[in-house]
């Protein structure tokens, strides 16, 4: 099992685009331990769980059956389902680079792997409870201000880290990124409705789970390494 997740991290990291080459070297180093003060970076590759529910943020090939028709996003119970991870990404046109941490504040976007889409939120109402949906739409060279989510940490925390709690709000609608125990009956039965509300609740916190978490750049060195992180609950 620790070898098969070995090798999907590796997969993953071979898979990103490396904006300053390719490095000279890496290395891999497996933890299930504390994710205590582990970075965040542009680059990185996670899972985002539920606080409440412990769902995964998930999507998969399969469109909503209302709303816009894109592609659907829901809350997963599973822990081990490869369409359950994000790509970390910063603003199309900023200095931003792969490596670098990311404060408080900023606007980011999440990359579904499998599926290469954005996660995107618009005024469309979400199937189950008539909230902002959430879908994924867009592609590696398609995306629009709709993709953009502004990372608020909880508490004092100024740059994201694995343990800290964190709220997504969306850029274009003002909706935080949001999940319930409201499941789907059909096509995607047993998984949960994700949603925009415009309001504060404790069903907006999301964590960083499982993933491979690229380190903070040394800008003065030429190696690059990466560090594969599960989150036990």
């Amino acid at each position: 099992m620790a070898m098969g997740f070995l090798g999907f991290a590796l997969f993953l990291f071979l898979s990103l685009d490396l904006d300053q080459g390719s490095p000279s070297s890496a290395s891999a180093a497996s933890s299930s331990s504390t994710s205590q003060n582990v970075e965040i970076t542009y680059g990185t590759v996670l899972k985002l769980m539920h606080e409440k529910t412990k769902f995964r943020l998930h999507s998969h090939d399969v469109p909503y059956g209302s709303g816009s028709g894109q592609q659907s996003v829901t809350g997963f119970p599973n822990v081990d389902d490869s369409n359950s991870y994000w790509i970390v990404r910063p603003e199309p046109d900023t200095s931003a680079k792969q490596g670098d941490t990311i404060p408080s504040g900023t606007i980011i976007r999440l990359q579904h792997m499998r599926t290469r889409k954005w996660l995107h939120s618009h005024l469309h109402a979400s199937p189950i409870s008539g909230n902002l949906e959430v879908s994924c739409f867009g592609g590696e060279s398609e995306s629009d201000t709709g993709d953009y989510w502004r990372l608020i940490i909880e508490g004092s925390g100024k740059t994201w880290k694995q343990d800290q709690k964190i709220r997504l709000q969306h850029v274009d609608t003002g909706g935080y990124l949001h999940s319930h125990d409201k499941k789907y009956a059909r096509i995607a039965g047993g998984q949960q409705e994700v949603c925009g509300v415009r309001e504060k609740r404790a069903d907006n916190v999301w964590l960083a789970a499982e993933g491979v978490y690229l380190p903070v750049t040394k800008r003065q060195f030429s190696a690059k390494y990466f560090i594969m992180h599960t989150y036990v609950t």
